[in-house]
């Protein structure tokens, strides 16, 4: 059976007892080291990695994933849960983790949905002893459907039907910073072009001090705004995949289905001058739904 994309710290805690389990931190080793989830594996590389979509540059990540997560432990038989320290902090890292573990073809990945903090909130235990796992031979089954390349975004600028979706920050929309590495970290700033906008942290808010996503029909009704509806086809982009990944799991809980991402994203699309951008503030008559809009309280 299929797991729970999103699973709570205490359904986490009682999993730990009825079946194999291996937790991945994707957060910074530093923070990993002072405290983690107990029995949890640092696999920093999931939010860190900076792909292509070149045949070479999908090979590549496929091998180093492959080679990282089966040190972690992970063989097919185990639930690989992934987490991060908050769902609104760490640019969408560890759904990031998840949508590589499905295009890998992973059989059973949830998200620890709150993060590090939920699971902290919910009174769990912590530790900071470092995890050493037996190492397993990660079963690789490629996704195809899931991930498209440049060129495959390239041809969908030509089809009015099939929406590409902007996650990145606002900043980012209206061409004032190239990503949230730095202003001038890609060569140009700016937008695929007939791009609208969802900034992503509009599709979750805060309950109990935690960060979550919306309800399905909150998430439902802000897709509509630029739209997408439960049929439409989305190509969605951010800087490197990770915001990409954390609405495209927002959209799938919302039944949106028919999603795939454009995982080297503005990283590899600004760096190619074949490819076009639109430069400067977007047209304010394009869609776009802002966080500051509909407000994380």
């Amino acid at each position: 059976m299929e797991a729970k994309t999103l699973i709570d710290a205490n359904e986490l805690s009682a999993l730990l007892t009825t079946e194999p389990v291996v937790i991945i931190d994707t957060r910074a080793p530093e923070e990993y080291a002072i405290s983690h989830i107990p029995g949890a594996v640092n696999v920093r590389e999931i939010f860190s990695y900076l792909s292509t979509s070149s045949t070479e540059g999908l090979i590549a990540m496929q091998d180093l994933f492959a080679e990282l997560l089966g040190k972690a432990g992970l063989s097919g038989k185990e639930l690989a849960v992934i987490y991060e320290d908050a769902m609104n902090t760490g640019y969408g890292q560890s759904c990031r983790g998840y949508f590589l573990l499905k295009f890998l073809g992973y059989p059973k990945v949830s998200i620890l949905h709150g993060g590090y903090r939920a699971w902290q909130d919910a009174g769990l235990p912590t530790t900071s002893e470092i995890t050493t796992p037996e190492a397993k031979t990660f079963p690789l089954n490629i996704n195809t459907s899931l991930l498209i390349d440049k060129e495959q975004m390239r041809e969908s600028l030509s089809d009015p039907s099939l929406i590409k979706l902007d996650v990145r920050d606002l900043d980012e929309w209206m061409g004032e910073s190239s990503s949230p590495y730095g202003v001038d970290f890609c060569p140009r700033k700016g937008r695929i072009p007939g791009a609208v906008l969802i900034e992503w942290y509009a599709l979750m808010k805060e309950k109990d001090g935690v960060v979550m996503f919306r309800p399905k029909e909150e998430i439902q009704a802000i897709a509509r705004e630029v739209g997408i509806t439960p049929d439409s086809s989305v190509n969605i982009y951010c800087f490197k995949g990770a915001r990409a990944s954390n609405t495209f799991v927002a959209l799938s809980e919302a039944g949106i289905k028919d999603l795939r991402i454009y995982f080297a994203s503005w990283n590899e699309w600004s760096r190619d001058p074949s490819l076009p951008i639109e430069e400067g503030p977007a047209d304010p008559e394009r869609p776009a739904i802002t966080a500051a809009r509909m407000s994380m309280a």
